[in-house]
């Protein structure tokens, strides 16, 4: 996106885009920072040092499956099974990356670096915002901030859960909570009851065909459901089209 005409420089526009993405993620540090932290406490309570708090966040960072790491380090679980199990926890970011603004970042390494910080927060943010207007800036900056809220969570937790023997228990309602006010805010942005209704309907289903991949099956419904309108409205549209076309205009009286 080009530099506005206004803009005194590009430092300053940077540091405009910078406070969007500040803005934008307040309530997303509110759920990731005590998230984090239970991360964190479980982390030290299973055993592990509490420096792997930080290397988990900046190597794996992807949520829930922190958290399944754990168990699977711990526990001494093959690599086949981790491969296994992390490919089902994340499949969800397969259908993220078709809407996900990626392109906005210009640098190769900067993209790269947006896909490993691609994240269900970041997404809700960023997807749900006008396109026309973000920028590569705004879009990283928000990754950023988001995995910094997540780091310092995670760092902070398993510190003093190793020196004063933290418990975790009733942490974990952080994310679901998280979850349910970007859901809103997201609905009040761009307010789409029928798609909605679709989304919880589809839920629903999973939850009762397939409760332990509910996820997934939810989300590959939705997405079924999602490109079989669009395909209804581009048939539609194109016969609308070819209505238009080889319609006979009526005679003029003057003819």
């Amino acid at each position: 996106m080009p530099i506005p005409a206004d803009a005194p420089s590009l430092r300053a526009y940077r540091r405009c885009e910078v406070a969007k993405a500040a803005r934008d993620t307040v309530a997303v540090g509110m759920g990731y920072l005590p998230l984090g932290a239970a991360f964190g406490v479980l982390l030290v309570t299973s055993g592990l040092a509490w420096w792997w708090a930080p290397v988990f966040s900046v190597l794996i960072y992807a949520g829930s499956m922190e958290f399944l790491a754990i168990g699977l380090v711990t526990g001494g679980v093959g690599l086949a099974q981790v491969a296994a199990t992390t490919f089902f926890v994340n499949f969800r970011h397969v259908f993220y990356g078709l809407s996900f603004p990626l392109l906005k970042i210009r640098s190769a390494v900067g993209r790269l670096w947006g896909v490993h910080m691609l994240t269900d927060e970041a997404y809700a943010l960023l997807a749900t915002k006008p396109q026309h207007g973000m920028t590569g800036t705004r879009v990283l900056a928000t990754q950023i901030l988001c995995h910094m809220y997540w780091l310092t969570g995670s760092t902070t937790g398993a510190l003093l859960g190793a020196k004063l023997g933290l418990d975790a228990e009733g942490l974990g309602f952080a994310l679901t909570a998280l979850f349910v006010v970007l859901t809103i805010d997201a609905f009040r942005a761009a307010p789409d009851l029928p798609t909605l209704v679709v989304a919880l309907a589809c839920a629903g289903l999973a939850l009762v065909v397939a409760p332990g991949g509910m996820l997934v099956v939810a989300l590959t419904a939705f997405v079924l459901v999602l490109g079989a309108q669009f395909a209804l409205g581009g048939r539609r549209r194109g016969a609308e089209a070819r209505a238009e076309t080889t319609a006979v205009p009526e005679e003029s009286p003057d003819a």
